[in-house]
């Protein structure tokens, strides 16, 4: 980003180094607006300035004014028309006052302008910059050729059976996104980059959403997924100690999973079965009303089942 540039001092208007024939009006809220006009109407040069990249204040943010209900932008837009048209005032937006000098009836400003990206003598209000923003936007270059991604076997025959069933599909991440973890219980990063390069999806894009669901997990997960649910009414009803005890059973944390690589504890907000509250899942089994003492039982039932 350019660094700020300091703006010259406001030259004198006049010839006398006791009086000069210029005003700074520093804000352009309504109260600068009208203040500029009121002297730019008196003769006097008007330079306003504003911090922020347009004049108007806090008024144009308004709908009604206290105490006549009056539309705000009927008081506001005919000063915006003056002041635009008016021949003696000069507006500066994005300008800080940084320095005074002088005394009264002579004095010089330094203003600190700060970068608009654009020229402004050229400006023609046509918006394009706006829509091509590289802040509010995100800007994806096409790679010039497929960067070389290494699968092994089994995996590149999974993630080739994705690419073609969602090649023709705009707009479709989160089903690609589900179809890589249904594949492989998880999303593996050289998965995510081959998909990416294969569909011409932004790999940041990919993360982005992977990293907002709590379905997607970008580490290993479990065969067998332990989920309690913590919301409300479970908690009221002691999903904490549900935890408490899986985690003594699992030998894990909420959010691990154990090395044998059979359970993955994790916690969710809200299940959706309040009326069987305190709730545990295990995979697409749900268990209501689960007891401290039933932990083990449910437990040694996965337990039984073999590590594919």
């Amino acid at each position: 980003m350019p660094s700020k540039k300091e703006a010259k001092p406001l030259e004198k208007a006049g010839k006398s180094p006791e009086k000069v024939g210029a005003a700074l009006v520093v804000g352009g809220g309504v109260g600068g607006m009208q203040a500029a006009l009121d002297l730019a109407e008196s003769g006097i040069k008007v330079y306003l300035t504003e911090t922020k990249p347009s004049i108007g204040g806090v008024m144009s943010q308004l709908d009604k004014t206290f105490p006549t209900n009056d539309c705000a932008m009927c008081t506001l837009a005919p000063r915006l028309v003056a002041i635009g048209r008016h021949k003696d005032i000069e507006i500066v937006t994005l300008a800080d006052v940084e320095k005074i000098d002088g005394q009264a009836g002579n004095f010089n400003v330094t203003l600190k302008k700060k970068p608009r990206f654009i020229n402004e003598d050229l400006c023609t209000g046509c918006g394009t910059c706006v829509a091509n923003c590289p802040v509010r936007f995100q800007i994806y270059a096409r790679p010039e050729k497929k960067p070389e991604i290494k699968l092994d076997p089994e995996d590149l025959q999974k993630a080739e059976k994705i690419v073609e069933e969602f090649r023709n599909e705009k707009g479709a991440l989160v089903a690609i996104l589900q179809s890589i973890n249904s594949a492989f219980k998880y999303l593996p990063e050289n998965v995510l980059r081959y998909v990416s390069a294969e569909l011409d999806i932004p790999l940041i894009l990919m993360y982005r959403t992977a990293t907002f669901y709590k379905a997607f997990s970008l580490k290993p997960v479990g065969k067998n997924i332990v989920t309690v649910c913590v919301g409300t009414a479970c908690h009221v009803k002691g999903a904490t100690r549900i935890v408490d005890n899986l985690e003594s059973e699992l030998g894990i944390e909420a959010g691990e999973t154990t090395e044998d690589m059979n359970f993955t504890l994790s916690t969710v907000n809200c299940l959706g079965c309040c009326g069987l509250a305190p709730v545990t899942t295990v995979g697409e089994d749900l268990y209501g009303k689960v007891e401290p003492s039933n932990i083990k039982e449910i437990v040694d039932k996965y337990r039984k089942v073999e590590v594919s």
